[in-house]
């Protein structure tokens, strides 16, 4: 493949998935090189010919310059010569990796790959996915042989969601590939569009292994810090006090206790977890740092529950609100929220459990989880869990919550943002 047919749009890159990754990459192509945009659901393709973002990250002005075109239709891939499959790789009800999304994206570029085109694959997987896992598929639907008729590169995403500061172009970029010269081409496509700098990986699995361990670093000193709530809060320290002075040291990482949702940290572990079991070695850090990051959830609606009790509240007539139900503060996502583990266990104990969140969408809390957002919130709740710390949420005071409880009153704050202002209700954080 030759770089400057892209250049000149002589041909075009192709996009796979146009989700919170796919989407942002794919408009910023389109400010340089020829972009088909590809989605297999119609109704997220509609909305972006609007310029609209589905996952509400984007705003209508970043769609403005972009030489894109939306679709859900195969043939229009055909004209394409790049691609980039940036597709979920969430995992089963048993937390192992879910391929189905991935293989079903390599089928799809397998049914138009040509001679001497280039793949690049974006999402997480484990090391070895790429060449072992994808590869097989677009050899099987296209008939053209890996690094003899085609090539394939692994560049995966950073994306952040929520973070108005640490945009795709601002974070550097790892790149790899299957040979020098179609790393060349990655480095070069890449590389027009990322402001922060290309770093070339050794190989392509050295790249899967390089994403992968990122969250799970980040999983493992948050389940410290979740662990050491455990220990001071059976001290009556505050956690995010005893942070806030062992930060002064200067080499001190700051990590903070709470729930661990969503698509990155809470998944990408068991992705590595898995393949070291699949080669004979079973974790055991990693693995105990899930475990204390997924129990959070019901160590949260336990100490609520026994609040309650020691109130000598009648639990089935308890009344709770929770406020924020997305994953992390500032996003629409709802994806692996853990905040529904806390709503499902105090269900479990019958305790009448109202949600709010500025961010979320009713309708998709109610399809994912079964439960839907309250329009107006009541003035008599036995307990407030504040779960994430949305911006909508920061300015709150001891008078707000007061006036939407009953007078002795239990908030819960799980980022400790409101540790230094309550002085009345019963106060409780992580």
């Amino acid at each position: 493949m030759n770089y400057d047919i892209l250049v000149k749009k002589e041909s075009s890159i192709a996009v796979i998935g146009l989700g919170y990754v796919g989407l942002p990459i794919a408009l910023e192509f389109a400010r340089k090189f020829k972009v088909i945009g590809f989605d297999i659901n119609q109704s997220r393709i509609d909305l972006m010919k609007k310029n609209i973002d589905p996952s509400n990250e984007l705003d209508s002005s970043d769609f403005e310059g972009c030489d894109i075109k939306f679709t859900s239709d195969l043939e229009d891939l055909k004209t394409s010569t790049f691609f980039v499959v940036a597709v979920p790789t969430p995992i089963d009800e048993h937390k192992n990796p879910d391929l189905k999304p991935l293989l079903s994206a390599s089928k799809t570029v397998g049914k138009v790959l040509k001679k001497n085109d280039i793949v690049v694959f974006e999402s997480t997987v484990y090391p070895g996915c790429t060449e072992e896992d994808c590869v097989p598929v677009l050899e099987k639907l296209s008939g053209l042989k890996f690094n003899i008729d085609f090539e394939v590169g692994y560049s995966p995403e950073r994306i952040n969601p929520g973070d108005k500061e640490h945009t795709l172009t601002k974070i550097r970029k790892i790149v790899s590939a299957s040979s020098k010269n179609s790393l060349e081409i990655v480095s070069k496509v890449y590389g027009s569009i990322i402001t922060a700098g290309i770093y070339e990986a050794t190989t392509i699995k050295v790249a899967e292994a390089a994403k992968v361990i990122e969250n799970t670093q980040r999983d493992v000193n948050i389940s410290l810090m979740n662990e050491l709530s455990l220990i001071l809060n059976k001290m009556n320290i505050n956690t995010y006090d005893v942070l806030e002075a062992a930060g002064t040291k200067w080499n001190f990482l700051k990590f903070f206790p709470g729930l661990v949702g969503g698509h990155c940290i809470g998944v990408d572990p068991y992705y590595l977890t898995y393949k070291a079991a699949e080669i004979g070695y079973h974790s055991k850090v990693i693995m105990a740092g899930r475990s204390t990051n997924d129990a959070m959830g019901g160590h949260i609606a336990r100490q609520i529950i026994t609040q309650l009790i020691q109130k000598e509240k009648n639990i089935k007539k308890s009344k709770v609100l929770i406020m924020g139900a997305t994953f992390k503060e500032n996003v629409s996502d709802i994806r692996n929220s853990k905040v529904v583990d806390i709503i499902n266990e105090l269900k479990s104990f019958f305790i009448n459990v109202e949600v709010s969140d500025p961010k979320a969408d009713s309708d998709e809390l109610q399809h994912e989880y079964g439960f839907s957002l309250v329009n107006n919130l009541a003035n008599d709740y036995d307990a407030i869990v504040v779960t994430v710390n949305h911006n909508e949420y920061s300015n709150l005071n001891e008078d707000y919550f007061k006036s939407i409880m009953k007078s002795d009153g239990i908030l819960y704050d799980v980022k400790g943002i409101y540790r230094k202002s309550i002085s009345e209700l019963t106060y409780l954080s992580l």
